[in-house]
């Protein structure tokens, strides 16, 4: 560990070993009362998300018409089951991610997207505020072509808004989706458990032209909350 810095990726050769055995988690979401793990509902659909600490993040997403259920894990490295503090070391390649269960016939993964950028700055590289190592790196995993080419077609519209109003590039990777490694038990709806708990506001403050909805509507302005 000597001489390692968090905010640089490790290799599949140097990652840490991990265990074959998943962390426990509740069989139900606290708030939504849906199942964490799968089967999920008949039609429904996957989206999931790195943009910062996860617990902020997983209750944008909770409390958002159309979303059927959500979870905090690990994704994007290369150890297996890993626990928090092995991903905090920065030694499992993994980022804190949000899974997304939705209701396409509700919300549209567009509108997810804009959820999602407007909730962090991703202009960061490997920290968001304070927040520094390669955990809290901004992230899109998606699930398929269908979702690949929507995420690639925001991140072009919304990296000419940041560039408008003086944002540099964006670091965001987009990559096809790995395994989602559950968190442990405590950091499901962490929020919920614990409503006054850690939960900093990294949005920019500059709107996502994708997945709009009138004001009207009902998303309306997108604000991140933590």
């Amino acid at each position: 560990m000597f001489g390692f810095h968090k905010t640089q990726m490790v290799t599949a050769d140097e990652a840490l070993r991990g265990r074959p055995t998943q962390m426990p988690v509740p069989a139900e979401h606290e708030v939504l009362h849906a199942p964490l793990r799968p089967p999920y509902p008949e039609g429904s659909q996957i989206a999931e998300f790195a943009l910062g600490c996860f617990w902020g993040a997983e209750r944008i997403f909770w409390q958002t018409p159309g979303v059927i259920t959500t979870a905090v894990g690990y994704e994007g490295g290369y150890t297996p089951n890993p626990t928090y503090e092995e991903v905090c070391s920065g030694r499992t390649g993994h980022t804190e991610s949000v899974r997304v269960v939705f209701d396409p016939a509700k919300i549209t993964y567009a509108q997810l997207l804009r959820i999602f950028w407007e909730a962090h700055d991703p202009t960061q590289g490997m920290r968001q505020g304070n927040d520094r190592g390669s955990q809290y790196r901004s992230a899109i995993f998606y699930a398929t072509p269908q979702q690949q080419a929507e995420a690639q077609e925001s991140l072009e519209a919304y990296q000419k808004r940041l560039g408008d109003a003086g944002f540099g590039d964006i670091t965001t990777e987009i990559s096809p989706a790995s395994e989602f490694y559950f968190a442990e038990d405590y950091h499901q709806q962490y929020l919920y458990k614990v409503p006054g708990g850690y939960c900093p506001d990294h949005g920019t403050g500059v709107s996502c032209p994708i997945g709009v909805v009138k004001a009207s509507g009902p998303l309306g302005p997108v604000k991140a909350d933590g």
